[in-house]
């Protein structure tokens, strides 16, 4: 099956950490990724979707985090 995950947080290094872990663990990026301001908080948001194929048949109680 195909798992797909859409990441999110502030603009920052511990966002890119995220997603190079999420990569090293054999996800795939997903498409390009995405930036909005929050004015509220006053900062960039990131998003980077990204997929994985993995064994088994889907159900909505999987953990994504745990892959």
């Amino acid at each position: 099956m195909k798992l797909y995950r859409y990441m999110t947080g502030p603009d920052d290094s511990a966002f890119c950490h995220r997603v190079s872990q999420a990569l090293s663990n054999g996800w795939d990026l997903a498409g390009p990724a995405t930036l909005t301001f929050d004015p509220v908080q006053g900062r960039v948001i990131c998003g980077q979707p990204v997929v994985k194929d993995v064994p088994g048949d889907y159900s909505p109680d999987i953990k994504l985090s745990d892959y």
